[in-house]
């Protein structure tokens, strides 16, 4: 049984969850400037609407809203316009030829923005100033503005809430589902809401209710069970068309052969994540994995979640590519200001070199790219602790692997006999084979320089073999699709030893 939390005590007395006051000063010091176009981007439509009717009122200025659904409407009905005005060009003339100061909000405005006669019609509007004191606020979820604009434009976020207005929140969410359920009280622990109230940092005042509210309305409580579902409904709110996948499975080491040494140093560092930190301790930074294909950097990557009991993000370099001038670096951006919101979490960068590998045929797209990583990863100071995997360091860019960059370089080699005889027999538990009818020793002996996705493959070729046959594998089918295999490391000896030399003094080896 959860133990019961009062919300009342946990409120905040005589207080709105989220406090309104410090943004409309804000947004109310960029109008006073006679800025001509304000950029608001952000999912809080209703808040910013009654933030701009509130600076109307306050500067005693006609202010208006415009949607293509309700044409412009004035927010005092005295002030409404003598004849429809519907359309987007229509109210950007209406706009151009109003010689009055006004204010007019502009909702969902950006897919006009790549029109050039929309775009015109702003311009103009902006080159009015100072004879023409109208301010034109664009508001919408998303919202690029066009280089032509851009000296003309101030931006304004809207803060997100802090701890405190979530802990608000979540109480009065809480005081809601009561009122609908009987009065019954939403049966917590402190430990509990503390967690939910930090797993809901970085979402705006609408999208923390909404999470909240699902957190409750299971089962009426806010348990630590809820969270990794919370994590998951917080990314889909974030990650939309993101570059980013959330893995929903992460690992532990005892899936994988080996990697004592990095298991140990992730353990020392469990506790910053697991345990809270003091304020003079920098969170870890992350490792880079280095090392021959197949060989576990990307279970690795996963355990490292496991470990820290945090979100595994994952960046897609595919998906972060687009052809269109700009949306690259914008993806890339957002996938970033993602992993910060979701902190504390692992950001996991599978195959590095492939996406960030520079080169002179793509107009420089490549080098801003890493240009971008480079510089969030030296100036992030949220707890995102990023797992990078390399196979090829040829074509690693050397900026990457400096010290510095990460807390550790490791590398991941070819598994030794003793590793080999755990990854054999992870797998053939895995597959419930019996491991006390085969001979380990043999097979670890027989699988000398296969890599540990190298000795999966050869047991379930042999399970299939069986199978054909209506039987289960046994020691002489694994060891005939071991005599059949070709490794990596007979295909490319040389490229290994070269990564071997290098690595040597440069490196610190997983085992």
């Amino acid at each position: 049984m959860i133990a019961n939390v009062t919300f009342q005590q946990a409120s905040i007395p005589q207080a709105r969850a989220v406090n309104t006051e410090s943004p409309l000063r804000d947004l109310t010091a960029i109008i006073r400037s006679r800025t001509p176009l304000v950029a608001v981007e952000s999912n809080e439509e209703p808040q910013i609407v009654r933030m701009v009717r509130q600076i109307g009122d306050q500067l005693q200025l006609k202010a208006y809203r415009w949607s293509v659904t309700e044409g412009l409407v004035a927010f005092n009905p005295c002030d409404q316009p003598s004849k429809s005005v519907v359309k987007s060009q229509e109210v950007l003339s209406f706009i151009k030829s109003d010689s009055s100061y006004c204010l007019f909000v502009l909702l969902d405005f950006h897919i006009y923005l790549n029109d050039n006669v929309h775009v015109r019609f702003l311009k103009d509007i902006a080159l009015a100033y100072p004879q023409h004191f109208s301010t034109v606020v664009l508001v919408d979820s998303v919202l690029s503005i066009p280089q032509e604009l851009r000296s003309f434009t101030a931006y304004f976020r809207l803060p997100l809430p802090t701890p405190q207005e979530l802990r608000g929140i979540v109480c009065e969410v809480a005081g809601e589902w009561g009122a609908e359920n009987g009065r019954r009280e939403v049966q917590t622990t402190n430990k509990a809401l503390d967690l939910l109230v930090r797993n809901l940092a970085g979402l705006t005042a609408t999208d923390a209710r909404r999470l909240a509210r699902k957190a409750i309305n299971d089962n009426g409580a806010i348990s630590e069970s809820n969270m990794p579902e919370v994590m998951k409904a917080k990314y889909e709110l974030l990650g939309r068309d993101s570059p980013l996948s959330f893995e929903y499975e992460t690992a532990q080491f005892a899936e994988i052969g080996g990697m004592q040494r990095l298991r140990n140093w992730l353990e020392v560092r469990r506790s910053f994540f697991c345990e809270g930190a003091p304020e003079n301790l920098d969170p870890p930074r992350g490792v880079l994995l280095l090392g021959v294909q197949g060989c576990g950097k990307s279970l690795a990557a996963k355990a490292a979640a496991g470990i820290f009991g945090v979100p595994l993000l994952r960046l897609d370099f595919g998906a972060l590519y687009s052809k269109y001038y700009g949306e690259t670096e914008s993806n890339l951006r957002k996938a970033l200001e993602t992993a910060q919101v979701m902190a504390p979490c692992v950001l996991w960068l599978d195959e590095i070199e492939k996406g960030l590998a520079t080169g002179d045929e793509d107009d420089g797209l490549s080098r801003r790219v890493l240009g971008t990583v480079l510089t969030w990863m030296s100036e992030r100071e949220k707890p995102v602790f990023v797992v990078a995997t390399a196979n090829d360091i040829l074509r690693l860019p050397p900026e990457m692997a400096r010290k510095g960059r990460f807390d550790e370089v490791f590398f991941v080699d070819l598994p030794s006999t003793q590793n080999r005889r755990e990854i054999l027999t992870i797998h053939l538990r895995k597959r419930a084979l019996n491991v006390a009818s085969f001979n380990l020793d043999e097979l670890a002996s027989a699988t000398d320089g296969f890599s540990g996705a190298e000795i999966e493959q050869a047991i379930v070729s042999a399970m299939y073999t069986a199978h054909s046959q209506g039987r289960s594998a046994s020691q002489q089918d694994l060891l005939a699709e071991i005599k059949q295999t070709r490794p990596l490391s007979a295909l490319f000896a040389e490229k290994i030893a070269d990564l071997r030399e290098w690595a040597a003094d440069r490196t610190v080896p997983c085992d």
